[in-house]
């Protein structure tokens, strides 16, 4: 496959085999068992590599089914606003906002507009961005519609955790907790730890569309789930 090939279609239950050696792709599965080829980014020591989802770049075709289903799964808890994650988070939440029947979401931002406050901002780091340290900025003119309501914070993929620790403390301060953490793809589970420091109910309140495994290691010519 092409680079640009990648999440534009979703495929029948049943056309990869998700436990075999994966030399470009890993069939990612969704909850009715329908399949979604994500490419694998080989890590930085050349021995592992994880599967990798960028919903901008995704049909959509794939982005309207993705949304779909973490919309359901949110909808169980009944939430009153989305907060987006930027960058890629943004693109999820709006079309999650809309599945559940909100009129609007709340997007968090890394740009500084000059009505924004310091004090309503945290460090913010990412692993898909090495090494560029951003701020995180809540709309202080977005409170009102945040304040005593049910939040819902969604990220596209939670990965080592970082982003969506720096989101729960932001929103934190200001008194905002939500009440599920949304997200497209659970890349790994390292994440569980850097939320737990956070507060130990956060592991348990997330919700996602896939979970890809922790890792892959090079095997028989391809990746296997280590």
């Amino acid at each position: 496959m092409q680079p640009h090939d990648f999440w534009q279609e979703i495929h029948a239950a049943g056309s990869f085999d998700a436990a075999g050696v994966h030399t470009a792709f890993y069939p990612a599965t969704l909850s009715d068992g329908r399949q979604i080829q994500l490419p694998l980014r080989p890590l930085a020591d050349g021995k592992h590599a994880l599967a990798s989802l960028i919903v901008n770049q995704a049909s959509f075709v794939v982005l309207d089914v993705l949304a779909a289903d973490l919309a359901g799964r949110l909808a169980e808890v009944e939430p009153d606003v989305v907060v987006g994650l930027p960058t890629l988070g943004l693109t999820l939440a709006s079309v999650v906002a809309q599945k559940l029947g909100h009129h609007r979401y709340v997007p968090l931002g890394t740009s500084r507009k000059f009505w924004y406050s310091d004090e309503l901002s945290v460090p913010l780091s990412s692993i898909t961005t090495p090494g560029q340290q951003k701020r995180l900025y809540i709309d202080p003119r977005m409170l009102p519609l945040l304040k005593g309501r049910r939040v819902a914070l969604i990220d596209d993929v939670i990965s080592s955790g970082t982003s969506i620790c720096a989101a729960l403390s932001l929103l934190g301060a200001s008194g905002i907790e939500p009440v599920v953490i949304g997200a497209a793809m659970l890349q790994s589970d390292r994440w569980r730890p850097a939320m737990a420091s956070v507060g130990a109910q956060w592991p348990g309140l997330v919700r996602s569309t896939l979970a890809t495994p922790i890792l892959y290691r090079r095997a028989e010519g391809g990746w296997r789930e280590a």
